[in-house]
């Protein structure tokens, strides 16, 4: 379970990181337009997947909360 969230927080900053070489890059005749709008609703959509999937498996019992530690 934690190399699934491993895997898609790597995604997500992966598509950041790709959306950032789009916007520093000049633009020339081979380049789409839109690749950095791409890259970020990719990060958007693997965000609200990854949330989805973190309350789909709080809610069916794979994972559970710990919270805070008090007193240490």
């Amino acid at each position: 379970m934690n190399w699934l969230f491993l895997v898609a927080l790597l995604g997500i900053l992966a598509s950041l990181a790709l959306a950032g070489v789009f916007m520093l890059r000049r633009p020339g005749p081979e380049d789409k337009k839109g690749q950095m709008a791409k890259a970020l609703a990719l990060r958007v959509a693997l965000s609200i997947s990854l949330f989805l999937f973190v309350m789909l498996a709080w809610s069916l019992g794979w994972i559970e909360p710990r919270g805070v530690p008090l007193g240490r």
